[in-house]
């Protein structure tokens, strides 16, 4: 049993301004954006390619340093200013939980698929030789996988939730994510709203149900490497030569168009599904969290 240090200082303005959610999201911010300029002096001076390079270019070492920015911000965040572990990264978690997202991503994005080929709107015509697995795997499964799923789960998700509770924060990082892909190739209004709806609403429920960030970034990189790689689908706009050689037909509506699967009814209606199973979960356990001027007062000890 502990008790309450009534002597105890309460912390300084400026300390529970950083500790607010948005001092802790322009914290992260910034300390990604000072990272990124030394990884950036670093880059350069190994004499390491610099621009936009082609997915079949990129190797480990260009990932790491595309991605260590994010990961250490976020990691300073979490044991610095929220002084905690960072338990939705927990190594224990590592393994179980990626590869359970691995799988789940793959089945989800073959449903999408199957469903596509049902229909008639995805034909297949046979396999391609020398795909670059490597440079693709680490650019859209790596790299979207775990420096989307920190920002906009592990921060902008996580840390709304907090303060502006369960709802409010689905929708504002749901919107942020659709937003993120507005500027993709070939995007669209519609495309962005369908990102928002069947990936940031989906993958913010996952968060909010597992508290894993490993599970997230697993889901996120299998969908993309099946979309694009396997299955021979455009990845939010970016097109892609896939171990199937596939060509998509019918309507936007039904294909996505030239954005890919993502921007489909189809995609829409399988990911919206399993969105409402989990915000099922979510309610049956009582999770939600409310907003703060919701919550009821919790009088000070005596």
């Amino acid at each position: 049993m502990t008790t309450h240090d009534a002597t105890a200082a309460p912390p300084s303005l400026p300390l529970r301004l950083l500790r607010s959610p948005v001092g802790r999201i322009l914290a992260f911010a910034i300390s990604a954006w000072l990272i990124g300029m030394v990884c950036s002096r670093i880059y350069s001076g190994l004499g390491l390619p610099r621009g936009s390079l082609p997915f079949g270019e990129v190797t480990p070492l260009i990932e790491l340093f595309r991605l260590l920015p994010v990961v250490l911000a976020y990691w300073l965040l979490v044991r610095t200013i929220e002084n905690r572990r960072v338990e939705e990264l927990a190594l224990r978690k590592l393994v179980p939980h990626v590869l359970l997202g691995l799988a789940a991503g793959f089945v989800l994005f073959s449903l999408v698929v199957g469903a596509l080929w049902a229909l008639g709107a995805y034909v297949v015509h046979g396999t391609n030789q020398g795909i670059p697995w490597l440079g693709l795997v680490l650019v859209l499964g790596v790299g979207a996988g775990v420096g989307e799923e920190i920002v906009s789960r592990g921060v902008l998700f996580r840390i709304v939730e907090e303060g502006l509770g369960t709802w409010i924060s689905l929708l504002l990082s749901a919107a942020f994510f659709g937003f993120m892909h507005i500027w993709n190739p070939h995007a669209t209004t519609w495309s962005a709203l369908a990102i928002a709806l069947e990936a940031g609403l989906l993958f913010g429920l996952i968060y909010h149900v597992t508290r894993s960030l490993w599970l997230c970034m697993g889901v996120h990189a299998a969908w993309n490497v099946a979309q694009g790689p396997f299955y021979g689908i455009p990845v939010s706009g970016f097109e892609q030569k896939g171990w199937l050689a596939s060509t998509m037909q019918g309507p936007d509506w039904l294909t996505g168009g030239e954005f890919g699967a993502e921007a489909s009814v189809v995609a829409l209606c399988i990911c919206s599904t399993l969105t409402a199973v989990l915000l099922g979960i979510a309610l049956r356990r009582g999770s939600l969290v409310p907003p703060f001027w919701a919550r009821p007062k919790v009088k000070p000890a005596a």
